[in-house]
């Protein structure tokens, strides 16, 4: 029986580009499929849930953020510039063309392109909130163009929209959150957890 993981991430979460690759390993080896879900976090879910916006944080956990930002990205060999040039980002624009990409061509291309944005925002140092940016980007993953301008359109801000509520239905508080049947595991550091649910659901 094949299990299904909802993906929910912010496109500008560093924590989600460190862990999207490895994700992306777990379900080829599970055999799982993926339901690629980006969200409003920090305009909807923080609100919510009590997050704070990273510049509302403690200065101690602002400056733990950083340390733990290095640490990850050197034990998962994963080049990460920790204040990169664009950041903080809006990802609203970047949340729907992942979207588009979806609905265009499914949830293997919505992840090709989605690691591809969280890879431009921590590891090159471009900003994902610029529509040549995001055109970019769609042409290196070899997706269609057309994606761009679809995800302007009502579907992309309904779905959009969908899925961060859902996220709030689901309990979801911070990203990335991986959620197998009903059980959420936040953070990049529980993907261990995440694989081992999967292969239990298998035996």
């Amino acid at each position: 029986m094949s299990h299904t993981v909802d993906y929910y991430f912010a496109p500008q979460s560093p924590w989600a580009y460190l862990g999207h690759q490895r994700f992306q390993q777990i379900l080829d080896g599970a055999g799982a499929s993926v339901r690629v879900m980006p969200i409003d976090l920090g305009g909807k879910v923080f609100p919510i849930s009590g997050g704070l916006p990273l510049g509302q944080r403690a200065p101690q956990r602002q400056a733990y953020r950083l340390t733990e930002l290095a640490r990850f990205s050197k034990w998962l060999g994963a080049p990460l510039h920790v204040k990169p040039t664009y950041f903080p980002v809006g990802g609203d624009d970047a949340a729907k063309l992942i979207i588009a990409v979806d609905m265009a061509a499914g949830p293997k291309a919505a992840m090709a392109i989605s690691g591809a944005i969280l890879s431009a925002v921590w590891a090159q140092q471009r900003n994902i909130a610029d529509e040549k940016t995001l055109a970019e980007l769609l042409k290196e993953q070899n997706l269609p163009a057309s994606c761009l301008e679809q995800s302007y359109s009502q579907a992309a801000q309904m779905r959009y929209e969908s899925y961060t509520q859902m996220a709030i239905d689901a309990g979801v508080f911070g990203a990335p959150s991986y959620v197998l049947d009903g059980e959420i595991f936040w953070g990049q550091d529980r993907l261990d957890f995440v694989e081992r649910a999967l292969a239990s659901s298998h035996t």
